[in-house]
């Protein structure tokens, strides 16, 4: 083999990028800087994902088939998965994270223990990318200081990626998700046994949502806001507590969390020999906020892409090769996002407009419409007739809103 590669964060997109090159049998380094790591994370992730990525059981909390949005004025509005065997998924990602590197480290991947400082770029299309770290096997916070020469590099180190600023990757606006693990008596834990809520109004989240989320033997209550608006956090993760107070009662907290999400993907993904994948990406949705299945599929899709092209790691990819990676991903994605932003611009820019967006969710078509494009994450075109309904029945929800708003 000639192709090193070098994969700095094992989060989904990464331990999924490092799992199929170590699969291929490409000579792959996994770089993590804390193994215990418990990213800040509502944690839903879709049916298709744990198919798809062979999770077991045991890594899945709860199985929400229930949901409740609840407007402004605490209108609520009941979503119900139908089918028996479809589910949200909901983890805990210390769990998950955990779980997928583990498995690429035994398909193959050498997981460090380290932390990236530094990356030498080379100054020609041939010579290696090294790699100045502190290797914390040692058990110390300090490490050892190490280096590593690879031939590429996947960058999936989040949303303050060291990596993208290495390559000069370019910013992107980005939000901030604020989170505590509250761990409720028994019988208000009942209540959440496969129901999730997602609260909307200025007084919970000025530009998305909050929720409230089971996992394992607590929930996760939580909210997000763009960075404009990050000194109000607290007093938004405040309004989320004032929501469900009755329904969080005697619970209590057990770990608070907050972490950068990004908004958008960067204005470069690929540079060199060096590629951007999950958060480092910014394959955030809008409106929805989910990263975790995109995260590990852009990963898969990398990786996928260098196995590809480097001829299962015979020959070492130029960038327009690992180009073809970012090609692949826009056309299967790249609508989406589109989609997503639109609809946060739309709904999420009043009291009144999520009025509207928490009456329209009541319709049947919109519930079918949206649990198939998240479950699976296909979008089957409506008919015409649905089509043209779930327009109409969206104008009308815009115009009510503002009467209905408090």
């Amino acid at each position: 083999m000639v192709l090193r590669v070098a994969v700095v964060g094992s989060g989904p997109a990464g331990s999924s990028a490092a799992e199929t090159l170590a699969k291929a049998g490409i000579e792959t380094y996994l770089f993590e800087r804390k193994l215990d790591n418990a990213k800040p994370c509502g944690g839903a992730i879709p049916l298709c994902m744990v198919s798809e990525f062979d999770l077991p059981p045991q890594i899945i909390d709860r199985q929400v088939r229930k949901m409740k949005m609840i407007s402004p004025s605490n209108v609520e509005v009941d979503i119900n998965i139908e089918k028996k065997e479809e589910y949200i998924g909901m983890c805990r990602r210390e769990v998950l994270d955990g779980f997928l590197r583990d498995r690429a480290a035994k398909l193959g991947a050498k997981l460090i223990n380290g932390t990236v400082h530094k990356i030498d770029i080379p100054g020609n299309n041939t010579d290696a990318y090294t790699l100045h770290y502190a290797d914390h096997s040692n058990g110390s916070l300090e490490g050892t200081a190490k280096t590593l020469k690879v031939d590429l590099i996947i960058g999936a180190d989040g949303a303050n990626s060291r990596v993208a600023k290495a390559i000069d990757a370019g910013d992107y606006n980005y939000a901030i998700a604020f989170q505590e693990r509250i761990r409720l008596p028994e019988d208000k834990m009942a209540y959440y046994h496969d129901l999730a809520e997602m609260y909307v109004g200025n007084d919970v989240s000025t530009d998305f949502y909050a929720w409230v989320f089971p996992k394992y033997d607590h929930v996760a209550v939580g909210t997000g806001t763009m960075k404009v608006h990050k000194a109000d956090i607290k007093n938004l993760q405040a309004g989320i507590r004032a929501r469900a107070a009755k329904k969080l009662a005697g619970g209590e907290i057990i770990k608070v969390e907050a972490h950068p999400i990004p908004e958008h993907p960067r204005p470069r993904r690929v540079v060199g020999r060096v590629a951007l994948v999950g958060d480092a990406a910014g394959y955030v949705t809008k409106s929805s906020g989910e990263g975790i299945y995109f995260a590990a599929k852009s990963g898969r899709m990398c990786a996928e892409t260098i196995v590809e092209v480097s001829q299962s790691g015979q020959k070492i990819p130029t960038e327009n090769d690992l180009k073809l990676y970012l090609k692949r991903w826009d056309k299967k994605y790249g609508l989406t996002y589109k989609v997503l932003d639109i609809l946060q611009s739309v709904f999420y820019r009043s009291d009144a407009t999520r009025e509207a967006f928490v009456e329209m969710c009541a319709d049947r078509d919109v519930q079918r419409l949206t649990f198939d494009s998240y479950l699976y994450k296909t979008v089957v075109p409506a008919n015409p007739l649905v089509q043209m309904k779930i327009t109409a029945k969206t104008i009308a929800s815009l115009l009510r809103g503002n009467a209905l708003a408090p």
